[in-house]
């Protein structure tokens, strides 16, 4: 029963491994490599993208929203069709940004954050929103309703400063459109010392002679290839993210937005829109009570849009109305996130492990504040954990201690009676019924703990303060893969050493699989970050020092059983 017990562990494992694996790849678009399903975001992504975000056929019925908003959303697709204009690029500094806006519709066409160097460069600042012959990424606003402006009108810079300055709080930046339609537009930027949410003040005066009722949109675009520098060995989930207090936080794949398959919140009076990629998001965010309508469409091929629209009322001529809106383009810190809009920090994806992960995530931060270092931290959690999972361990590695104990009985028994399987069967349960053995006593304290370590390694693996974060001498950044591989052979021998430490089953054949299984998973972990690598290295020597200290206080001192390989 020991060695089907653990022939039971390791396909548990091993399966779980596999299908995390595939869920990595499709998650944010990847093919899937053991079980490849229908076609995903990165097949479709692989099309060329259109040369200009703006240039939006009218979208299909497939992916329109409901019957109310489709002529809201034709109309912005629309704005794509306006005679194309003198275009100036204008760029802004402040210590943790530097934008660069396009005067064609006052929209954000580059963004990058100077805080956090680029995985490839880190020379370079980390570029976020960009609009190249390689990427589009950009945050657009306009007015529907008639023909005012929108993100494809000619507008003007007005004068002022580009860079924040020492004793600097805050820097703004003005654009101002022609009339159209008796409709004139002010975009004012507001952007603050320290800050990756920038203040969006929308001021529309109405110059005709009749009243008005524009609405205005918000919306985030950008081509559904993967992030310049993401692994292949590892996957999170790139998209757009809508967030109501009703259906809470919803993930869009655009293969689903691609085939008109997507299903949203349309209409809340609360909630946000996203961009989310590993490590970093852009959103845009109006104040709960303003009724709003969201949405997500296909823009043009491999160009995808989500957005909101809200009305802003009638307008008498002469008049003027403003809407403030909050545009955040930076790092998923979950803190920061907490603060600016209710469910934020949820584009920070723990997927179904939420509940366990974020307290994980609220005491690493805890320890970080003490430590003052994220390598030492992740031990201290995991040192953390396995004293809470003290006793539960202690059962397991008890249960496997009196395995080891009457082994060599079982052996020999199985040997003696290898022709008579029933009888064998029966002196096997005699001799557990005599040493009050439980064959499957280790099983059920080790499987309570899956989901709780399952939750921290995504905790690591989304959390963008590992990212360029140092540990010890050669270990620089705790996001990137062990440059010299130390930390991956580490925990490739404490895997080895686990496995010595158990009892061989009498099988040949299960005693081989047994060792190399740690070797065939092991593989996996020289590509992963060095965080997560060193969380399960930890989380491996603390499982056998537990495991040699119980094992040596029941009498069974630790022994090798290596296999015999021909």
């Amino acid at each position: 029963m020991n060695d089907i017990r653990r022939t039971i562990l390791w396909v548990i494992f091993g399966f779980s491994m596999v299908l995390l694996w595939d869920k990595w790849q499709i998650h944010n678009g990847n093919k899937a490599i053991f079980f490849p399903g229908p076609q995903t975001q990165a097949e479709a992504g692989n099309a060329p993208r259109a040369s200009t975000p703006a240039d939006v056929p009218s979208p299909t019925a497939s992916n329109l929203p409901a019957p109310g908003a489709a002529s809201a959303v034709s109309q912005i697709a629309a704005a794509g069709t306006a005679p194309a204009a003198p275009r100036e690029r204008v760029s802004i500094r402040t210590d943790v940004l530097r934008l660069s806006f396009d005067s064609e519709g006052g929209s954000l066409v580059e963004g990058e954050l100077l805080q956090y160097p680029d995985m490839q460069d880190k020379a370079r600042p980390f570029l976020l929103l960009d609009e190249s012959g390689q990427r589009v990424y950009v945050a657009q606003t306009g007015l529907i309703g008639g023909a005012f402006p929108t993100h494809k009108t000619a507008m003007q810079a007005m004068p002022g400063p580009r860079e924040l300055t020492a004793g600097q709080d805050s820097l703004q930046l003005r654009f101002e459109s022609p009339d159209l339609g008796g409709v004139k537009l002010v975009k004012t930027w507001t952007l603050k010392r320290g800050a990756y949410d920038i203040a969006v003040k929308h001021e529309v005066h109405n110059t005709g002679s009749a009243p008005v009722s524009p609405q205005l949109y918000l919306q985030l675009v950008r081509d559904g290839n993967k992030p310049p520098g993401e692994s292949s060995f590892y996957s999170t989930f790139t998209g757009p993210a809508v967030y109501t207090d009703a259906k809470k936080y919803q993930k869009v794949e655009f293969k689903d937005i691609e085939n008109g398959k997507a299903e949203i919140d349309r209409k809340a009076d609360n909630g946000y829109v996203a961009m989310v990629q590993h490590y970093f998001a852009s959103a845009w965010l109006l104040e709960n009570g303003l009724q709003r309508e969201l949405f997500v469409r296909k823009v043009d091929n491999n160009l995808y849009a989500v957005g909101m629209f809200t009305p802003l009322g009638e307008i008498a001529p002469g008049q003027a109305k403003s809407l403030d809106a909050r545009l955040y383009a930076g790092p998923q810190i979950e803190t920061q996130l907490e603060k600016l809009a209710p469910g934020l920090e949820l584009v920070k994806d723990y997927g179904w492990l939420t509940i366990l992960a974020k307290p994980l995530y609220w005491l690493l931060d805890q320890l970080h504040k003490v430590l003052a270092n994220w390598g030492w931290s992740i031990v201290a959690l995991v040192l953390l954990l396995k004293i809470a999972f003290y006793w539960l361990n202690a059962k397991a590695y008890s249960s496997m201690a009196k395995m080891k104990a009457i082994n060599p009985r079982i052996m020999e028994m199985r040997e003696r009676l290898k022709d008579k399987p029933q009888q064998m069967q029966q002196e096997m349960m005699r001799i557990y019924r005599e040493e009050k053995v439980n064959p499957m006593g280790g099983c059920l304290p080790i499987m309570i703990q899956i989901p709780v370590f399952i939750a921290l390694y995504w905790v690591l693996l989304s959390s963008v303060e590992m990212r360029n974060a140092p540990w010890i001498g050669w270990i620089h950044d705790l996001s990137s893969p062990d440059p010299l591989f130390i930390l991956p052979l580490l925990m490739t021998a404490s895997s080895l050493l686990q496995t010595a430490l158990n009892p061989a089953p009498p099988d040949p054949m299960q005693a081989k699989m047994m060792w190399f299984m740690p070797l065939i998973f092991s593989v996996m972990f020289f590509f992963f970050p060095a965080g997560l690598v060193l969380y399960w290295l930890t989380n491996n020597l603390l499982s056998i020092a537990q495991q040699w200290i119980i094992n040596t206080r029941m009498g069974v001192p630790p022994q090798f059983n290596l296999p015999k390989f021909r």
